[in-house]
């Protein structure tokens, strides 16, 4: 069999994926303390319109043609803009994976959801922009999955309900190049 860039991309990525998996808490500060780049980013969400009530990716329910529950199986209450559980995407400043006071609010709704439904799962998908590295972004989006699990679990969320994941740069939901875009790219979505 011929080694090709292909094959090396994917050793790369699986020696990457195997090195997230590890039970080392440690963090690297300047993943999460925006010191990198400074502080360019998304100010206040609440009133830019960047999470709109409704999730990107195609994980928004469809109105309420499923009956009581939605198509993924979810009550309406996810479907109801004015509810904090119909928004399931929680954005991040530039370089950072600390959570905006903004989205606290959103993170505590899902978190009572959850505790009243504990058969119920959630998989925290962690993404970036495209500047820097594969490398960095793929560490960044996890940090980033990992500080919205920890506050799930720091009000009572089972870690059995929480499974963490990090595309880094590779499910961009918009597809420019420009900080418009990329304060849509830098996400975590939460995914029942």
């Amino acid at each position: 069999m011929k080694f090709n860039h292909k094959m090396a991309m994917l050793a790369l990525f699986s020696v990457l994926a195997l090195a997230g998996c590890s039970s080392d808490e440690e963090k690297d500060a300047s993943l999460t303390d925006g010191s990198l780049n400074g502080a360019n980013g998304i100010g206040d969400a609440s009133t830019s319109g960047l999470n709109g009530g409704s999730s990107f990716g195609g994980s928004g329910l469809n109105g309420g043609r499923y009956g009581a529950r939605g198509a993924n199986g979810l009550p309406p209450e996810f479907s109801d803009p004015n509810n904090p559980l119909s928004k399931r995407t929680i954005y991040f400043m530039l370089d950072s994976s600390q959570v905006q006071q903004d989205f606290i609010p959103v993170i505590a709704a899902h978190a009572r959801y959850l505790l009243a439904n504990p058969s119920q799962h959630i998989v925290l998908e962690g993404n970036g922009d495209e500047r820097g590295s594969r490398e960095y972004n793929i560490a960044l989006g996890e940090q980033r999955a990992k500080s919205v699990a920890g506050m799930l679990k720091a009000q009572g969320v089972s870690e059995s309900q929480l499974s963490v994941v990090s595309y880094g740069e590779e499910k961009p939901v918009a597809m420019g190049h420009d900080e418009s875009s990329w304060e849509l790219n830098r996400r975590v979505e939460l995914a029942y």
